[in-house]
């Protein structure tokens, strides 16, 4: 009996230590290297919730391959929402720093890219609240809007709101596929900055 004791003593002790290691490794993996994400919303269709399906895609976002922000046109990322920043959105790379764009009803009706910032569009366009809706700006500008609160004005897409890149289709399962980076021909930029 107390050999019993003593057996279920140490199991206890041995499951608390190891409990207390996993949690900050799960804690640093899945805040540095990747997570799962659930797809919301109809601004990625067809590339992800495709058909207006109740069910949402779920997606593999690589933290990892984003960390010296290294993103490349056509890559579908994760960001924080320039205007909501509790909100994670997901679109795709239309442009980079120094690139002109032509816009799709943002106000001007071509932007270049500034430097640090990237512009982002979701595939529905009409459905998306993207680069389009909130265009790019100066820093010193975003940190005026955001000591003053004034979040209707235009907001920018910097490179620092980065969350991850989205690599796989992980759900439903019959739509598992890794996701390549594609441009849309329409949205190439008309001048790219020497990469």
């Amino acid at each position: 009996m107390a050999q019993a004791q003593g057996f279920g003593r140490r199991y206890i002790k041995a499951f608390f230590k190891g409990f207390f290691v996993a949690i900050p490794v799960t804690v640093t993996f899945l805040d540095r290297v990747a997570c799962v994400a659930r797809v919301e919303g109809a601004s990625m269709q067809p590339s992800l919730n495709p058909g207006g399906r109740q069910a949402s895609d779920v997606v593999l976002l690589n933290h990892w391959s984003i960390r010296n922000y290294d993103v490349q046109r056509g890559d579908i990322v994760s960001l924080v929402s320039p205007r909501n920043p509790e909100q994670k959105i997901i679109k795709r790379v239309i442009a980079l720093e120094g690139d002109i764009i032509k816009t799709i009803g943002y106000k001007k009706k071509y932007v270049k890219v500034p430097h640090g910032h990237i512009w982002v569009e979701g595939d529905h366009h009409g459905h998306s609240f993207d680069s389009n809706a909130f265009g790019p700006s100066t820093q010193k500008f975003v940190e005026f809007i955001m000591k003053n609160e004034k979040r209707e004005e235009c907001l920018t897409v910097s490179l620092g709101l980065l969350h991850g890149r989205a690599t796989h289709i992980l759900w439903p399962p019959q739509r598992w596929q890794k996701l390549q980076p594609m441009l849309p021909p329409e949205r190439k930029p008309l001048h790219r900055a020497q990469e």
